[in-house]
Protein backbone atom coordinates (compact mmCIF):
# COMPACT_ATOMS: atom_id res chain seq x y z
CA UNK A 1 0.00 0.00 0.00
CA UNK A 2 1.06 3.31 -1.15
CA UNK A 3 2.32 5.79 2.02
CA UNK A 4 0.28 8.71 1.89
CA UNK A 5 3.54 11.25 2.29
CA UNK A 6 4.66 10.05 -0.89
CA UNK A 7 1.34 12.04 -2.50
CA UNK A 8 2.20 16.12 -3.28
CA UNK A 9 -0.58 18.16 -2.59
CA UNK A 10 -1.95 18.53 -5.91
CA UNK A 11 -2.08 14.65 -6.06
CA UNK A 12 -4.07 14.81 -2.65
CA UNK A 13 -6.08 17.60 -4.48
CA UNK A 14 -6.82 14.99 -7.83
CA UNK A 15 -7.34 12.27 -5.62
CA UNK A 16 -9.90 13.83 -4.22
CA UNK A 17 -11.71 14.96 -6.78
CA UNK A 18 -11.82 12.25 -8.45
CA UNK A 19 -13.63 10.62 -5.48
CA UNK A 20 -15.74 13.78 -6.05
CA UNK A 21 -14.85 15.28 -2.60
CA UNK A 22 -14.50 18.95 -2.66
CA UNK A 23 -11.26 20.58 -2.82
CA UNK A 24 -10.84 21.87 0.67
CA UNK A 25 -10.61 18.74 2.20
CA UNK A 26 -7.11 18.37 0.40
CA UNK A 27 -6.54 21.54 2.45
CA UNK A 28 -7.28 19.91 6.10
CA UNK A 29 -5.63 16.42 4.85
CA UNK A 30 -2.08 18.32 3.99
CA UNK A 31 -2.66 20.45 7.21
CA UNK A 32 -3.28 17.42 9.12
CA UNK A 33 -0.20 15.56 7.92
CA UNK A 34 2.40 18.19 8.18
CA UNK A 35 1.18 21.35 10.76
CA UNK A 36 -0.36 18.61 13.44
CA UNK A 37 1.40 15.71 12.76
CA UNK A 38 -1.49 13.23 12.35
CA UNK A 39 -0.28 9.83 11.74
CA UNK A 40 -3.71 7.82 11.70
CA UNK A 41 -6.81 8.20 9.56
CA UNK A 42 -8.67 8.54 12.79
CA UNK A 43 -7.04 11.56 13.48
CA UNK A 44 -8.57 13.75 10.96
CA UNK A 45 -11.39 14.33 12.82
CA UNK A 46 -12.36 17.08 10.50
CA UNK A 47 -12.96 14.93 7.95
CA UNK A 48 -16.50 12.85 7.30
CA UNK A 49 -15.98 9.29 8.47
CA UNK A 50 -16.42 7.53 5.35
CA UNK A 51 -13.06 10.30 3.89
CA UNK A 52 -11.20 8.64 6.87
CA UNK A 53 -12.06 5.12 6.55
CA UNK A 54 -11.45 5.14 2.65
CA UNK A 55 -7.61 7.03 3.17
CA UNK A 56 -7.15 4.13 5.52
CA UNK A 57 -8.62 1.67 2.80
CA UNK A 58 -5.84 3.48 -0.11
CA UNK A 59 -3.12 4.38 2.29
CA UNK A 60 -0.49 3.88 5.03
CA UNK A 61 -0.16 6.43 7.29
CA UNK A 62 2.99 4.82 9.10
CA UNK A 63 5.52 3.66 6.89
CA UNK A 64 8.07 3.17 9.41
CA UNK A 65 7.99 0.21 12.23
CA UNK A 66 10.45 1.21 14.76
CA UNK A 67 11.63 -1.80 15.68
CA UNK A 68 14.32 -1.01 18.21
CA UNK A 69 16.33 2.34 20.45
CA UNK A 70 19.55 3.58 21.67
CA UNK A 71 20.60 6.44 23.13
CA UNK A 72 23.84 7.25 24.52
CA UNK A 73 25.02 7.74 28.07
CA UNK A 74 24.97 11.17 27.79
CA UNK A 75 21.34 10.91 26.88
CA UNK A 76 22.18 13.31 23.73
CA UNK A 77 21.69 11.23 20.98
CA UNK A 78 18.76 8.85 20.10
CA UNK A 79 18.71 6.23 17.48
CA UNK A 80 16.03 4.14 16.00
CA UNK A 81 16.31 1.13 14.03
CA UNK A 82 13.17 1.17 11.17
CA UNK A 83 11.66 -1.84 9.01
CA UNK A 84 10.22 -1.06 6.32
CA UNK A 85 7.03 -2.68 5.00
CA UNK A 86 9.51 -5.04 2.85
CA UNK A 87 11.15 -6.20 5.83
CA UNK A 88 14.33 -3.89 4.93
CA UNK A 89 15.58 -1.97 7.74
CA UNK A 90 17.30 2.49 7.86
CA UNK A 91 18.54 4.25 10.78
CA UNK A 92 17.75 7.87 12.12
CA UNK A 93 19.68 9.49 14.76
CA UNK A 94 18.49 12.59 16.71
CA UNK A 95 21.28 14.46 18.41
CA UNK A 96 20.79 17.29 20.98
CA UNK A 97 22.83 20.10 20.99
CA UNK A 98 22.33 22.22 24.26
CA UNK A 99 24.06 24.76 26.43
CA UNK A 100 24.79 21.23 28.80
CA UNK A 101 24.05 17.65 28.56
CA UNK A 102 20.30 17.14 28.79
CA UNK A 103 18.76 13.84 28.98
CA UNK A 104 17.12 12.33 25.37
CA UNK A 105 15.42 9.37 26.27
CA UNK A 106 13.55 6.46 23.69
CA UNK A 107 9.89 6.95 23.60
CA UNK A 108 8.67 4.54 26.34
CA UNK A 109 10.60 6.63 28.84
CA UNK A 110 8.59 9.72 29.93
CA UNK A 111 11.18 10.75 33.33
CA UNK A 112 13.18 12.79 31.56
CA UNK A 113 12.51 16.45 32.28
CA UNK A 114 14.96 17.62 34.40
CA UNK A 115 17.21 19.94 31.75
CA UNK A 116 14.69 20.11 29.31
CA UNK A 117 14.53 24.15 29.41
CA UNK A 118 18.25 24.22 28.35
CA UNK A 119 17.99 22.48 24.63
CA UNK A 120 18.84 24.52 22.16
CA UNK A 121 19.02 22.32 18.85
CA UNK A 122 17.70 18.86 17.68
CA UNK A 123 19.56 17.82 14.51
CA UNK A 124 17.96 14.96 12.74
CA UNK A 125 20.28 12.14 10.08
CA UNK A 126 18.09 10.36 8.07
CA UNK A 127 18.66 7.73 5.29
CA UNK A 128 17.58 7.97 1.68
CA UNK A 129 18.73 4.24 1.32
CA UNK A 130 18.86 1.19 3.09
CA UNK A 131 22.09 -0.06 2.48
CA UNK A 132 24.81 2.07 0.07
CA UNK A 133 26.05 1.11 -3.47
CA UNK A 134 28.81 3.77 -2.62
CA UNK A 135 31.15 0.64 -1.16
CA UNK A 136 33.11 3.39 1.44
CA UNK A 137 35.57 1.22 2.95
CA UNK A 138 35.63 2.20 6.41
CA UNK A 139 31.26 3.39 6.39
CA UNK A 140 28.73 0.16 7.99
CA UNK A 141 26.25 1.28 5.32
CA UNK A 142 29.15 0.75 2.63
CA UNK A 143 30.14 -2.65 4.01
CA UNK A 144 25.77 -3.37 3.91
CA UNK A 145 25.76 -3.16 -0.24
CA UNK A 146 23.36 -1.69 -1.97
CA UNK A 147 19.20 -3.08 -0.85
CA UNK A 148 16.98 -0.43 -2.51
CA UNK A 149 16.09 3.33 -2.99
CA UNK A 150 13.56 4.67 -0.17
CA UNK A 151 10.35 6.19 -1.27
CA UNK A 152 10.36 10.41 -0.92
CA UNK A 153 7.56 9.20 1.46
CA UNK A 154 10.02 6.63 3.34
CA UNK A 155 12.60 9.75 3.73
CA UNK A 156 9.50 12.01 4.92
CA UNK A 157 8.33 9.51 7.15
CA UNK A 158 11.39 9.71 9.19
CA UNK A 159 11.31 13.54 9.60
CA UNK A 160 7.62 13.20 10.58
CA UNK A 161 8.43 10.02 12.96
CA UNK A 162 10.79 12.43 15.54
CA UNK A 163 8.69 15.55 14.64
CA UNK A 164 6.13 13.89 16.04
CA UNK A 165 8.34 12.56 19.22
CA UNK A 166 9.70 16.05 20.32
CA UNK A 167 6.26 17.23 20.22
CA UNK A 168 4.87 14.71 22.63
CA UNK A 169 7.49 12.79 24.61
CA UNK A 170 7.88 14.75 28.61
CA UNK A 171 11.36 15.49 28.27
CA UNK A 172 10.91 18.30 25.90
CA UNK A 173 7.67 19.51 27.14
CA UNK A 174 9.16 22.44 28.54
CA UNK A 175 12.12 23.08 26.49
CA UNK A 176 13.26 25.99 24.67
CA UNK A 177 13.03 23.87 21.47
CA UNK A 178 10.25 20.92 21.27
CA UNK A 179 10.75 20.51 17.37
CA UNK A 180 13.61 19.39 14.57
CA UNK A 181 15.27 22.66 14.47
CA UNK A 182 18.13 20.87 11.50
CA UNK A 183 18.37 17.84 9.33
CA UNK A 184 21.52 15.89 7.39
CA UNK A 185 20.57 13.83 4.84
CA UNK A 186 23.49 12.06 5.61
CA UNK A 187 22.09 8.78 7.26
CA UNK A 188 22.32 5.18 5.39
CA UNK A 189 22.75 5.97 1.14
CA UNK A 190 23.83 8.34 -0.77
CA UNK A 191 21.33 10.85 -1.67
CA UNK A 192 22.36 12.20 -4.60
CA UNK A 193 22.29 8.36 -6.64
CA UNK A 194 18.65 8.65 -5.03
CA UNK A 195 18.04 12.44 -6.52
CA UNK A 196 14.68 12.93 -7.53
CA UNK A 197 13.42 11.05 -3.96
CA UNK A 198 15.47 12.82 -1.78
CA UNK A 199 14.85 16.46 -3.54
CA UNK A 200 10.78 15.49 -3.90
CA UNK A 201 11.27 14.76 0.26
CA UNK A 202 12.80 18.25 0.89
CA UNK A 203 10.27 19.82 -1.28
CA UNK A 204 7.38 18.63 0.35
CA UNK A 205 9.38 19.03 3.60
CA UNK A 206 10.33 22.80 2.66
CA UNK A 207 6.25 23.42 1.65
CA UNK A 208 5.49 26.72 3.89
CA UNK A 209 1.37 25.40 3.59
CA UNK A 210 2.81 22.34 4.98
CA UNK A 211 5.90 21.54 7.47
CA UNK A 212 7.47 24.94 6.16
CA UNK A 213 10.69 23.47 7.15
CA UNK A 214 13.48 25.98 5.72
CA UNK A 215 15.92 25.00 2.97
CA UNK A 216 18.60 26.34 5.03
CA UNK A 217 18.23 23.97 7.46
CA UNK A 218 18.80 21.26 5.28
CA UNK A 219 22.30 19.91 4.71
CA UNK A 220 22.94 17.52 1.79
CA UNK A 221 26.18 14.82 2.19
CA UNK A 222 27.48 13.12 -1.19
CA UNK A 223 31.04 11.10 -1.63
CA UNK A 224 31.08 13.40 -5.14
CA UNK A 225 29.04 12.20 -7.61
CA UNK A 226 29.77 14.81 -10.01
CA UNK A 227 26.46 15.00 -12.23
CA UNK A 228 24.28 15.68 -9.78
CA UNK A 229 26.49 18.21 -8.17
CA UNK A 230 26.43 19.75 -11.17
CA UNK A 231 22.60 19.56 -11.53
CA UNK A 232 22.21 20.97 -7.88
CA UNK A 233 24.48 23.55 -9.03
CA UNK A 234 22.31 24.77 -11.62
CA UNK A 235 18.95 24.57 -9.43
CA UNK A 236 20.40 26.82 -7.58
CA UNK A 237 18.90 25.71 -4.15
CA UNK A 238 19.25 27.19 -0.70
CA UNK A 239 19.94 23.67 0.75
CA UNK A 240 23.21 23.83 2.10
CA UNK A 241 25.76 21.09 0.05
CA UNK A 242 28.67 19.22 2.34
CA UNK A 243 31.25 16.98 0.41
CA UNK A 244 32.60 13.33 2.05
CA UNK A 245 35.99 14.13 0.85
CA UNK A 246 38.35 12.18 3.35
CA UNK A 247 41.39 12.34 1.53
CA UNK A 248 43.46 15.08 -0.81
CA UNK A 249 45.06 12.59 -3.53
CA UNK A 250 43.89 10.55 -5.85
CA UNK A 251 45.42 7.16 -5.17
CA UNK A 252 44.09 7.74 -1.47
CA UNK A 253 41.12 8.58 -2.19
CA UNK A 254 40.05 5.70 -4.54
CA UNK A 255 41.19 3.23 -1.85
CA UNK A 256 38.63 4.77 0.87
CA UNK A 257 35.93 5.57 -1.62
CA UNK A 258 35.48 3.54 -5.11
CA UNK A 259 33.61 6.53 -6.36
CA UNK A 260 37.06 8.33 -6.78
CA UNK A 261 37.81 5.93 -9.40
CA UNK A 262 34.79 7.55 -11.76
CA UNK A 263 35.27 11.02 -10.80
CA UNK A 264 38.60 11.77 -10.09
CA UNK A 265 39.57 15.15 -7.23
CA UNK A 266 40.53 17.07 -10.31
CA UNK A 267 36.91 16.88 -11.73
CA UNK A 268 35.13 16.95 -8.36
CA UNK A 269 36.74 20.20 -7.59
CA UNK A 270 36.07 21.54 -10.68
CA UNK A 271 32.32 21.01 -9.75
CA UNK A 272 32.59 22.16 -6.39
CA UNK A 273 34.40 25.11 -7.48
CA UNK A 274 31.73 25.89 -10.05
CA UNK A 275 29.22 25.36 -7.22
CA UNK A 276 30.32 27.96 -4.63
CA UNK A 277 30.54 30.78 -7.66
CA UNK A 278 27.25 30.33 -8.96
CA UNK A 279 25.40 30.03 -5.77
CA UNK A 280 27.67 32.00 -3.62
CA UNK A 281 26.72 29.55 -1.07
CA UNK A 282 29.57 28.06 1.57
CA UNK A 283 30.77 24.53 0.78
CA UNK A 284 31.83 22.11 3.61
CA UNK A 285 33.72 19.26 3.35
CA UNK A 286 33.48 16.52 5.78
CA UNK A 287 36.83 14.35 6.61
CA UNK A 288 37.10 11.34 8.95
CA UNK A 289 40.19 11.19 10.57
CA UNK A 290 41.86 7.75 10.62
CA UNK A 291 45.11 6.98 12.33
CA UNK A 292 47.88 7.77 10.41
CA UNK A 293 46.26 7.04 7.01
CA UNK A 294 44.63 10.60 5.95
CA UNK A 295 45.89 12.37 9.24
CA UNK A 296 48.89 13.24 8.45
CA UNK A 297 50.71 16.64 8.07
CA UNK A 298 51.27 16.06 4.03
CA UNK A 299 47.40 15.41 3.56
CA UNK A 300 46.49 18.51 5.56
CA UNK A 301 49.06 21.02 3.22
CA UNK A 302 47.29 19.45 0.50
CA UNK A 303 44.02 19.54 1.41
CA UNK A 304 45.31 23.38 1.93
CA UNK A 305 46.17 23.60 -1.45
CA UNK A 306 43.17 22.75 -2.94
CA UNK A 307 40.80 24.70 -1.27
CA UNK A 308 42.67 27.78 -1.55
CA UNK A 309 40.31 30.65 -2.21
CA UNK A 310 37.25 28.42 -2.30
CA UNK A 311 34.64 29.79 -0.04
CA UNK A 312 34.17 26.61 2.24
CA UNK A 313 34.67 25.00 5.63
CA UNK A 314 36.07 21.63 6.77
CA UNK A 315 34.28 19.42 9.75
CA UNK A 316 37.47 16.58 10.94
CA UNK A 317 35.70 14.12 13.03
CA UNK A 318 37.44 11.18 14.62
CA UNK A 319 36.71 8.18 12.93
CA UNK A 320 33.56 5.91 13.92
CA UNK A 321 34.66 2.70 14.19
CA UNK A 322 32.95 -0.38 12.10
CA UNK A 323 33.61 -3.63 12.38
CA UNK A 324 34.12 -4.12 8.43
CA UNK A 325 37.22 -1.64 8.74
CA UNK A 326 40.49 -2.21 10.40
CA UNK A 327 41.84 1.15 11.04
CA UNK A 328 41.07 3.07 13.72
CA UNK A 329 40.39 6.95 15.28
CA UNK A 330 42.90 9.01 14.82
CA UNK A 331 44.49 10.61 18.40
CA UNK A 332 43.24 14.27 19.42
CA UNK A 333 46.95 15.49 19.26
CA UNK A 334 46.98 14.51 15.70
CA UNK A 335 43.31 15.59 15.10
CA UNK A 336 44.73 19.08 16.76
CA UNK A 337 47.74 19.21 14.44
CA UNK A 338 45.39 18.39 11.39
CA UNK A 339 43.50 21.44 12.45
CA UNK A 340 46.05 23.94 12.73
CA UNK A 341 47.63 23.61 9.50
CA UNK A 342 44.19 23.77 7.52
CA UNK A 343 43.57 27.19 10.05
CA UNK A 344 47.12 28.40 9.36
CA UNK A 345 46.64 28.60 5.54
CA UNK A 346 43.49 30.08 6.08
CA UNK A 347 41.06 27.41 5.94
CA UNK A 348 38.14 27.55 8.34
CA UNK A 349 38.04 24.25 9.74
CA UNK A 350 36.18 22.71 13.10
CA UNK A 351 36.71 19.18 15.02
CA UNK A 352 33.32 18.06 14.98
CA UNK A 353 32.67 16.30 18.75
CA UNK A 354 31.73 12.55 18.07
CA UNK A 355 28.49 11.24 18.80
CA UNK A 356 27.19 7.92 20.32
CA UNK A 357 29.83 6.27 19.76
CA UNK A 358 29.12 3.12 22.17
CA UNK A 359 25.63 2.81 20.89
CA UNK A 360 26.99 2.62 16.96
CA UNK A 361 25.16 5.89 15.96
CA UNK A 362 27.24 5.53 12.85
CA UNK A 363 25.62 5.24 9.72
CA UNK A 364 24.46 1.45 8.77
CA UNK A 365 25.78 0.08 12.40
CA UNK A 366 22.70 -0.58 13.47
CA UNK A 367 21.08 -2.03 10.63
CA UNK A 368 23.84 -4.26 9.90
CA UNK A 369 23.72 -5.74 13.31
CA UNK A 370 20.02 -6.66 12.63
Amino acid sequence: MKTIYDLTFPEIKAILESWNKPSYRAIQIWQGLYQHLYNSSDQFTTLPASLRAKLADNFTFDPLTPTSYLASRDENTLKTLFRLSDNLTIEAVLMRYSRRPMPLAPPSTSTFTRHSSLATRHTLCISTQSGCAMGCAFCATGQMGFKRHLSSGEIVAQVMYYARLLKTSEFSKNSEVSAVTNIVVMGMGEPFHNYENTMAAIDRLNDPDGFNFGARRFTISTVGLVPAIRRFTAEKRQVNLAISLHAADDELRSKLLPVNNKYHLAELFSACRDYVETTGRRLTFEWALVNEVNDTPEQAQLLAKRLHGMLCHVNIILLNPTRGYTGRATTSRRAKAFQEILQQAGIPCTIRLRRGIEISAGCGQLAGQS
